[in-house]
């Protein structure tokens, strides 16, 4: 019998402590989690405290200020020696003291002895600026555009020569400030990637967006996925085969950034529910003569799916104005005032995708699970 009590109150004591972590899942991550600090940049604050909420952890204090000759100011306001450190922070809104307040976050962790910093970058700043073909001021060059120096003009060749890739400098900044992991998602271009020396974690919102048609488009057997320009191709024939539906894409040629010439449509759309998917809208201008473009070709209705809906000048006037029945963003970019704006705006949360590759990384698991699906 005395042999016998030790082994009941140790089952007894297992099954209160299992009870206690099935009551409060906070303490059951917590103990399956330590070592790990969250903080938050002044860029997307909802966003992390959706991502610590999924992950049952607090968010790290950090104090962020701005001196009156408007320099950044920011203060950890806890220890970080030898923990895991992941700051998130959005290139959105003032973009330039939004970078410069991440460089300045994973400094101060770096140099007061964190063991690693994990720069969590929803939406990439400066993705668009990554190869150096661009003339006359031209966002996002493509191979096309790319001549002999004797076929133009005559000061046109200097122009180009002399574009900046701005993303490569974004990229070197940020390992000279200190990080040593990057987790983004939908780069603009993937071999931004290839820019950084440390390991870059590339998220796709893809899952996520298969999941809102499959729920939200109640015709979804009858859409076809449209690409607006032809860069987005290998997106949205990835989409279509998941969905087992044809795809199309737009031509577009522009004269200057902004400003779309002209536009072809390759590919049949009438009597169809037309889905236009994109990485990022800024000024909205191509997606709204895109959808102009699609029904002049027979297309029933149009939707349009973007993962960073940065939404600048006059985006939002512009969708108003426009015929989507909806336009669908992540919220890798606030968006809730853009959503009071414009009632056409719905929002797709990928917190928990974020949350998930912070997981996984602090525990060292594989994080390629999440290129195809949506953790629940």
């Amino acid at each position: 019998m005395e042999t016998v009590m030790p082994v009941l109150s140790e089952a007894i004591r297992a099954k209160s402590l299992l009870r206690t972590n099935l009551e409060s899942p906070s303490v059951f991550l917590r103990s399956r989690m330590p070592n790990i600090k969250v903080f938050s940049g002044t860029s997307h604050p909802d966003l992390a405290q959706r991502i610590v909420d999924r992950l049952g952890i607090d968010l790290g204090k950090v104090v962020t200020k701005k001196f009156s000759n408007l320099e950044t100011c920011v203060e950890i306001g806890e220890s970080v020696r030898g923990e895991d450190v992941y700051i998130v922070q959005s290139g959105s809104g003032e973009v330039n003291d939004n970078l410069m307040e991440l460089l300045i976050m994973i400094n101060a962790c770096k140099i007061a002895s964190a063991s690693r910093v994990t720069a969590v970058i929803p939406c990439f700043p400066y993705a668009r600026q990554d190869k150096k073909d661009k003339g006359h001021g031209e966002a996002g060059g493509k191979a096309s555009d790319v001549r002999l120096p004797f076929q133009m003009k005559s000061n046109e060749w200097k122009f180009r020569s002399r574009a900046p890739i701005s993303a490569k400098l974004v990229a070197n900044m940020l390992s000279v400030a200190g990080a040593d992991h990057i987790i983004t998602m939908d780069l603009h271009a993937s071999q931004i990637q290839g820019f950084f020396d440390i390991p870059v974690d590339n998220l796709y919102a893809e899952p996520a967006v298969l999941k809102w048609i499959r729920e939200n488009i109640p015709e979804w057997r009858n859409s076809i996925i449209v690409s607006p320009d032809a860069g987005g191709a290998k997106r949205v024939t990835s989409i279509a085969d998941r969905l087992n539906v044809e795809f199309a894409l737009i031509h577009k040629e522009r004269k200057k950034a902004n400003e779309v010439a002209a536009m072809v449509l390759v590919g049949d759309v009438k009597d169809r529910i037309a889905i236009l998917v994109d990485d990022m809208a800024d000024t909205c201008g191509t997606i709204c003569h895109a959808a102009e473009k699609l029904l002049e070709a027979g297309a029933t209705k149009v939707y349009a799916i973007l993962t960073h809906g940065i939404f600048s000048g006059p985006a939002i006037s512009r969708i108003n104005n426009a015929c989507f029945e909806a336009v669908v963003v992540t919220n890798t970019i606030p968006q809730e005032q853009h959503m009071k704006d414009c009632p056409r705006i719905q929002c797709i949360d990928v917190s928990m995708m974020f949350a998930e590759a912070v997981r996984r990384t602090h525990n060292g698991e594989s994080v390629s699970y999440l290129f195809s699906n949506v953790p629940y």
